[in-house]
This record gives structure tokens, C-alpha cells and sequence, in this order.
């Protein structure tokens, strides 16, 4: 008996409203899945192994210490604890990194202009969402690279405004249009704003610069008040050049930025077998002990200021020296990354869903699923450069990121679970179908009411029928994410900024974006 047999009988276009009213956005009550699940299931190192890495890096933060720190960060730090050799080195004492330790919130809130965004970061709460610096746009239609440009970027932050599974919006891509920094750093955080009322992060390039990124900030947020009270903005800061070395303009620039309110990424980022050790566990130890690091740093600036432990290291292909994002290599590290995270009860992030593949394509699939998935599970609190990142983040996809909010979408399925209670368990179900029932589940009332609460549907991959499929002149995924891009950007509300605002802004500052 096929399944067309068992099927009962249906009104005329009974199917076709089921599946317009599954494609709506589904109330957040019954929603399957959202944004601060919980992981922590999947853990590739063990206890002891945790153990082993945090004496690692504090044996590296006490006996090798960093170089070049800037001079006001040597002097907050030498009076925080620290210790300044007669190699100009900063090493931590243990007890030192402790006590910063315990001063460091153990959760953080990043808000949003919207606050159904606002995100609460820390245990094992899981959201994922955008990150990086590419300077190309991936042009899926000729298969092409191209600069990237501010006008890229604000569609970009649209388009993630639109998809429920993208919790936040850190810039994807450099403004390669704008020559001067000052105002590439200004366009970069407008085009984030005016594109989406989630969460933003942004980068500065200089100390001199962060004044201006700020006033900004504060004419978005109606003041300088109610920015300090909802910081919506955080600073991507590269405050370290693995390996263990200062990055001096970057530091003077989060000096700058904490005392301005504005919550730190401290991003460490090297490349193992390149700028970290090729030995996974110690590339890991390297980034912890450079992230340690920066936790002395913030708090010794101002105690218990949010900030994500944003290790990040990254792979290379040994037989290139070429990074290789989209590896397995690179799924482990992350999850790894997340457990010692977890260890210090610190809110933490790491780089998944990294695609070497230059464009959508299956490659790019299975790199992208199998980091965000293990990132999931592990419990990373911040999956960064989930979705859209391609060339190992030298191009960004804007159907790519369409297209992972599906695949995220899955993989936070995955983390959800299966539920065992006493209702999921019963048998009364079986006994309703086998003993005096049709045989089959189709129409069941529980089926029926599982059918939204336990089940996620895609909005763009395709599961119809190669009959159906061939009706519908046999759409391809690019395709369909090139129809939702284009509905998203017409149907979109942008700019996001109060037409007051927007106007005082683009009188003091030199604005490429077009609303």
C-alpha cells in the first residue's frame, strides 16, 4: 500500500492552505526553536582535557606574557597586577587572573533596539548570527567576485533583520567604496543600524575615530543616556596579533570604548600551524591564554564591563599555509572553544559556519552544517560568521546568508532535541490508530498538534516531489534565495532610524548609504 492510498480524501486546495499557512511566520509560543537554547550535549574534550588547557594558558600568560602593549595599557595593567619585564613583556600572575576572573560578569546582556532581539549571553545559551571582514561580495548569478561596498552591507543588514534564525548582525563585510577610514567606520556603523534593530557589532579602525562611531551611536539611540542604558552596538576588537602580542592601536581603541559604554568583543584570532600552533588543543590554549588576557584588561579598566571571550582560532590547510574555515578541524575547535567557556563561566563566542567554497554550493553545505551544528551542541554562546562567509571570509553571499538561516534553522532543531514525557511517550496514540484507527497517523489530533511545536520547516530548500518540482520549471536553491532576497529587500522597512536622527546624522557626517 503506498502512501497515496492511505491519504484521505481532500477538499480542493486543503494542501495548498496548509502549506501558505505553514510558510507563515509561526507565534512565538509554539515556535520549535529560537534563539538562546540551550547546549552543551556535545563536548570533545574531557574534563581532565579542559584541565590540562587552562594550565597551558596560564602557564603561557605567567612565563611568556605579551609584547608591545601600549603604554596606557601597560600602565592599567601594571597597576591591576601585572608585571612588566625588563623585555618589555606583560606576564599575569595567576592569583592576578583569578581575581579578574571572578570580576568578570558570568552573564551579559547585548541589547537591541528592538528589545524582542535583546540577546542574554552566558551558561550554555546558543544564538547564532553574522561576523567578518570580506571584501568581496559573491555575485551567485555569474559566478563572480566583486568589491564589496556600503550599499552591500546595509542590504545585508536588512535582509538578517528579516530572518528569524540570524539573532544578530555583526558586520559582514568592509565598505570598500569609502577610501578614508574615518568615514568607512561611520558608514559601517550606519549601514548596520539603518538595516536592522537586532543586536549590531561594528569595528574601529583608530582610538581617534571612536568619538565619532559613538556620537553616532548616541543620535541613534535618542542620547548619550539612553545609549548607556541599551548599548545596542558592540566593538569587534582584534585587541590581540597572535601570537601574544599587543595590538596597540586596537587596545587604545577598547580603552576608549569601555569608557564609553560600549560592549567588547575580545577577539583573538589565530591561524593554526600559522599564527598558533598547529596542535589543535594548544591552539586553543593560545587563544584562551591571549583572551585571559583581555578579561585582565576590560575589568582593569572598569570591573564587570560586558564582554564576549571571543576565541577565535582558526585553521590552515598544512599543505598551503591557505586558512581553511570550513573544515572539521575548524568544527572542533570551536566546540572546544565552548567548553572552556563553559569552565570559566564567562559568555563566549567562536567562528562556525565558515565555507571555503566560493560559492552556495554543496561544498559550502556540508562545511557550513557540520561547524554550526557541533557549535550548537557544545553550548558556544556566540556562533559568529554562521551564515553567509565564503573563500575561507574573503566573500560575502547574500543568498548564502538567506540560505543559512535555513540551514541554521536545522541545526538549532538538532539542539533542541527529543522530547521523552509522558505525553510524547504514550501510547495512546498507537492504540487510537492500530486498534480501532485508519492504520495511519495522518490527521491525528496529536500529529496535527505536533505538527508546529516539534517539527521546522525550510523556507527555501525544496522537499517537494520531482513531479512537482518539474511543474514548477524546476527551481535550484539559488534560485529561490535570489526570489527571497529580492521580497525581503522590497518588503523591507529600512532605514530603522528615526527620520530626525537620520537627518542630524547625515548633517554631520559624510554618508555613502542611500535609504
Amino acid at each position: 500500500m503506498t502512501l497515496a492510498n492511505i491519504v484521505p480524501s481532500r477538499r480542493p486546495g486543503g494542501r495548498a492552505a496548509k502549506i501558505k499557512a505553514r510558510s507563515q511566520p509561526l507565534e512565538e509560543s509554539v515556535r520549535p526553536i529560537r534563539g538562546g537554547m540551550e547546549g552543551g550535549f556535545f563536548k570533545p574534550l574531557s574534563d581532565v582535557d579542559v584541565l590540562k588547557l587552562h594550565e597551558a594558558a596560564m602557564n603561557a600568560l605567567e612565563i611568556i606574557g605579551f609584547a608591545n602593549a601600549p603604554d596606557s595599557g601597560a600602565a592599567i595593567l601594571q597597576e591591576a597586577g601585572a608585571i612588566q619585564g625588563d623585555d618589555g613583556r606583560i606576564r599575569f600572575p595567576r592569583s592576578l587572573v583569578e581575581d579578574m576572573i571572578a570580576l568578570a560578569p558570568s552573564e551579559i546582556s547585548l541589547f537591541a533596539r528592538d528589545r524582542n532581539f535583546d540577546l542574554r549571553v552566558g551558561g550554555k545559551r546558543v544564538y547564532f548570527g553574522t561576523a567578518g571582514a570580506a571584501v568581496h561580495v559573491v555575485d551567485a548569478v555569474n559566478r563572480e567576485y566583486r568589491d564589496s561596498t556600503s550599499a552591500d552591507l546595509y542590504q545585508s543588514a536588512q535582509i538578517a533583520h528579516a530572518l528569524d534564525n540570524v539573532h544578530f548582525f555583526q558586520r559582514t563585510m568592509v565598505c570598500r567604496d569609502i577610501a578614508d577610514n574615518f568615514d568607512m567606520d561611520i558608514n559601517t556603523a550606519y549601514a548596520c543600524c539603518a538595516g536592522t534593530s537586532k543586536h549590531v557589532g561594528t569595528s574601529i579602525t583608530e582610538p581617534d575615530y571612536v568619538d565619532g562611531v559613538l556620537r553616532l551611536l548616541h543620535l541613534v539611540a535618542g542620547g548619550e543616556a539612553e545609549w548607556r542604558a541599551r548599548p545596542f552596538a558592540s566593538l569587534s576588537d582584534c585587541f590581540v596579533v597572535p601570537p601574544m602580542t599587543f595590538a596597540e592601536e586596537s587596545c587604545r581603541t577598547m580603552e576608549k570604548c569601555i569608557r564609553g559604554g560600549m560592549p567588547i568583543l575580545l577577539l583573538s584570532a589565530g591561524q593554526a600551524g600559522a599564527t598558533a600552533p598547529a596542535a589543535l588543543a594548544t591552539a586553543i590554549a593560545q587563544a584562551v591564554a591571549e583572551c585571559l588576557a583581555g578579561v585582565v584588561y576590560v575589568n582593569a579598566v572598569r570591573p564587570g564591563h560586558p564582554a564576549i571571550f571571543g576565541t577565535w582560532p582558526f585553521v590552515s590547510d598544512l599543505r598551503t599555509g591557505a586558512m581553511s574555515g570550513g573544515s572539521g578541524e575548524q568544527a572542533l575547535l570551536a566546540a572546544g572553544c565552548a567548553q572552556m567557556h563553559h569552565f570559566y563561566g564567562l559568555p563566549g563566542g567562536a567562528a562556525a559556519g565558515i565555507a571555503d567554497s566560493k560559492l552556495p554550493d554543496m561544498q559550502a553545505g556540508w562545511e557550513q552544517a557540520m561547524s554550526n551544528v557541533l557549535a550548537g551542541l557544545s553550548g558556544l554562546n556566540m556562533v559568529y560568521e554562521s551564515a553567509g562567509m565564503h573563500a575561507s571570509l574573503l566573500g560575502f553571499s547574500q543568498e548564502s546568508l538567506i540560505l543559512g538561516d535555513d540551514l541554521i534553522g536545522q541545526a538549532l532543531r538538532c539542539l533542541k532535541g527529543i522530547e521523552v514525557s509522558a505525553d510524547s511517550i504514550s501510547i495512546e496514540a498507537m492504540k487510537s490508530v492500530c486498534l480501532s484507527g485508519p492504520g495511519h497517523y495522518l490527521g491525528h489530533p496529536q500529529t496535527l498538534d505536533l505538527m508546529q511545536k516539534d517539527y521546522v520547516y525550510p523556507s527555501v530548500a525544496d522537499r517537494s516531489s520531482p513531479k512537482e518540482w518539474a511543474e514548477r520549471d524546476k527551481p535550484d536553491l539559488i534560485q529561490s534565495a535570489i526570489a527571497r532576497k529580492h521580497k525581503i529587500l522590497a518588503d523591507s522597512k529600512s532605514p530603522l532610524i528615526d527620520p530626525i536622527a537620520d537627518a542630524k546624522i547625515r548633517s554631520e557626517f559624510n554618508i555613502a548609504v542611500q535609504t
